[in-house]
């Protein structure tokens, strides 16, 4: 089963708001999802991003591989450099 870390889009129209979930990679893109991991709010001004950084990186060390934009919000929040500094540790 391929994981990925996607975004779940919720809010109402022109009024986006997301969730950051762990989903099979075959599933719908606001269909069914294995867990939240965190929020995004790009409307806000600033930008609130709220993620559970233990979550995503025990998902990512089990082979879940972010979208693009998740990729990008975790880097901003600097998950991907402690994901990355931890493998090389091992």
């Amino acid at each position: 089963m391929a994981v990925k870390i996607r975004l779940k889009r919720m809010g109402a129209k022109r009024n986006p708001y997301y969730r950051v979930v762990v989903a099979d990679s075959r599933s719908p893109r606001d269909g069914r999802f294995i867990e939240q991991i965190g929020t995004y709010n790009p409307v806000a001004n600033p930008v609130e991003v709220d993620i559970d950084a233990d979550k995503a990186m025990n998902w990512m060390s089990d082979g879940a591989q972010p979208s693009d934009t998740v990729r990008n919000l975790f880097t901003k929040e600097g998950i991907m450099k402690q994901f990355h500094d931890k493998k090389t540790s091992k």
